[in-house]
């Protein structure tokens, strides 16, 4: 009767040893598909479509420090340099509150503040996203490209303004 139990308890005690070595590969696993490193390169291969600055926009918007403040973030962000992002909330905070307070008349519209609304959230995401270790690269990457397309909007959108603005309809 006791022989039996022990030969019940040796079964399941390395049943359980087993498992354990299971769990160590997956964990490896997991942290070798976390890896965080983009290039400029795999920001590069993104695809979306991406609006300049028209030449009216860019004469309108000429005094307008804080765009060309995030506009070089933004550059930083194509070439995966992600180093703004990191343990920055004060200046980020301060950008885009001044990005909103001071938008210039010629593109100060409803749908240019929901464009940098848009943008806001999007930053937000791509910054929470850049401080955690467990986020894929490809988790990554569709959040800069997700950020990058709303920069794009937001450009579109001054464009749009500024080209409606310019647009004289005689009335009869």
């Amino acid at each position: 009767m006791t022989f039996k139990i022990l030969i019940t308890l040796s079964i399941l005690l390395s049943f359980s040893a087993c498992k354990k070595t299971q769990d160590t590969e997956v964990e490896t696993e997991i942290e070798e598909t976390t890896s965080q490193n983009l290039s400029e390169k795999s920001i590069a291969q993104l695809k979306y479509v991406e609006y300049a600055l028209d030449v009216k926009t860019e004469k309108a918007i000429e005094d307008w420090a804080e765009y060309f403040q995030l506009e070089t973030h933004i550059n930083n962000v194509k070439k995966g340099d992600l180093g703004f992002f990191y343990d920055n909330d004060k200046n980020i905070k301060t950008l885009l509150r001044d990005l909103k307070k001071d938008i210039p008349e010629a593109v100060n519209s409803d749908a240019t503040l929901a464009r940098i609304s848009a943008l806001e959230t999007h930053l937000y995401k791509l910054k929470s996203l850049a401080n955690l270790e467990s986020t894929s690269k490809d988790e990554l990457l569709l959040t800069i490209k997700d950020f990058l397309i709303s920069f794009s909007n937001f450009n579109f959108q001054m464009n749009q303004k500024i080209e409606a603005d310019g647009i004289n309809i005689a009335k009869p």
